[in-house]
């Protein structure tokens, strides 16, 4: 199974068959393909694993930087695994070393401990390479509440025996099939390798398993080989399965599908987006949604906005980018969560994008309005927008309301001059709102209906014009 490299390369200008140095891969790209090389074989932590915050936001790797591991006892309860990274820091000109990622596992006998210890091994061989002959570690029992497995060592001859099983019960039981790929992937480190151990074996099952586990095996090779014998019947399903590879192999299987196939299915093609954003990778993320209205036959006109309302709970940095790439016809088409979620922090430079773009303040309006104008800490944001172009439904009165009760009076005088009726609130909200803040709107009103009066005059004697409510 390939190495996963700290280093970017790419073909060299003059010799296409060299590669060259292309600087350094970023620490949430790392640590997506090592969390999935992890779950793939049956090693990631049970509670959680997590990259610290410190390596997030495009932050890359120090060029030469080493990884090592160490596991142990926590303080309250469970085993933990430390990862950590070292570098020689030339401008501080010593050595370096920070915590990368960790993980824990709620138990904590002796085999709980061991195991985390084989995790701590699979992460060394995943970076460093497996360089020697050496005894294979298996745990019996399975993956799930395993507290009571052990550790065995298996021989040479005693691996052939269990392997050649393994991938007899993966022909027939197709229940078992998660934990019997685990476990070839432990002992062989592919399943695609199985053969070499086993005397060139064939493997009974169709090209489009032997293709989805070239994808989880990143056997880029194989794939390349076999894909295109399963793609009427299954470009879909394999769309999917590339987009949540993590890293260039990952890239690579999906950017050949989306060459490849003309015409997805919107179910796939989202669920493949969703993957893409699962696994942190918003080089993936913008392909696929550049190309979505090109490989989906009617794409929904929501279609972006719902993805970037998807990567905002784990990865806001992606609902970002997403935003800021969209055309202003698919944000207008956009959920109005977006302004809710975006209100929350709050986001000024997202949510300025969003109005300008045309989004609708519709169902979210009134939560957008209470969190901007709450204690008045950001009701200048809530002004900016409505004078901008954020549209606000004149029969929305818990808008108004939200308003009101925050007393942001300049903001819910700019909804009555988009055609809100405050009479009509008073009636739906009686005893709402302080009385200076009542007193202001009430006068406020006034002179928008004496206003009106005054162009109704004026029509009536030189006839001409209407009008409807958007602000900005």
């Amino acid at each position: 199974m390939e190495i996963i490299e700290f280093d970017r390369w790419k073909p060299s200008a003059d010799d296409p068959r060299k590669l060259e140095y292309d600087g350094q891969r970023t620490a949430e790209d790392v640590f997506e393909q090592l969390k999935f090389r992890l779950d793939g074989q049956g090693y990631l932590p049970d509670e959680y694993f997590e990259l610290r915050s410190e390596w997030e936001n495009g932050r890359e790797i120090p060029r030469d930087a080493d990884l090592f591991c160490t596991v142990d006892y926590g303080e309250s309860e469970g085993v933990y695994v430390d990862v950590y990274l070292k570098w020689y820091d030339e401008k501080q000109k010593k050595g370096v070393t920070e915590s990368f990622i960790v993980g824990k596992t709620l138990g904590e006998n002796g085999n709980d401990l061991d195991r985390m210890f084989l995790t701590a091994s699979a992460i060394t061989k995943a970076v460093h390479g497996d360089h020697a002959t050496h005894a294979r570690y298996i745990q019996i029992g399975g993956v799930e509440e395993d507290t009571g497995g052990r550790v065995v060592h298996l021989s040479q001859q005693e691996e052939k025996v269990i392997i050649q099983a393994l991938v007899e019960q993966r022909e027939r039981q197709e229940e078992s099939m998660g934990q019997t790929e685990q476990l070839l992937r432990r002992m062989t480190g592919s399943i695609t390798a199985y053969m070499d151990m086993v005397g060139q074996r064939p493997l009974h099952i169709s090209d489009y398993d032997k293709t989805v586990l070239a994808i989880r095996d990143g056997e880029l090779p194989t794939f390349l080989e076999l894909y295109s014998k399963v793609l009427d019947a299954h470009a879909g399903d394999l769309l999917i399965e590339a987009a949540g590879r993590p890293g260039a192999v990952g890239r690579q299987m999906t950017r050949a599908l989306l060459d490849d196939v003309e015409r997805f299915p919107e179910p796939a093609y989202a669920a493949a987006c969703r993957n893409a954003i699962d696994i942190n990778d918003p080089q993936k993320v913008s392909s696929l949604l550049a190309n979505a209205a090109d490989r989906v036959a009617k794409l929904s006109p929501t279609f972006h906005g719902e993805m970037a309302v998807y990567a905002f709970l784990d990865h806001c940095h992606i609902a970002r980018e997403i935003i800021k790439q969209c055309t202003n016809e698919q944000i207008a088409a956009a959920p109005s969560l977006l302004l809710e979620l975006f209100a929350a922090g709050p986001d000024y430079e997202i949510l300025s994008t969003l109005v300008e773009k045309g989004i609708s303040g519709g169902g979210s309006a009134e939560r957008t309005l209470h969190m901007l104008t709450y204690k008045g800490r950001d009701s200048w944001m809530a002004e900016d927008l409505l004078e901008k172009r954020m549209w606000v439904d004149p029969n929305n009165y818990g808008a108004l309301h939200a308003c009101v009760e925050n007393g942001a009076v300049d903001v819910a005088k700019l909804l009555l001059d988009g055609g809100m009726d405050f009479d009509q609130y008073r009636q739906r909200f009686p005893g709402s709102g302080s009385p200076d803040t009542i007193q202001a709107l009430e006068e406020h009103w006034q002179t928008i209906q004496e206003q009106a009066q005054k162009l109704e005059q004026e029509q009536a004697d030189a006839p001409g014009m209407g009008g409807g409510m958007a602000l900005g």
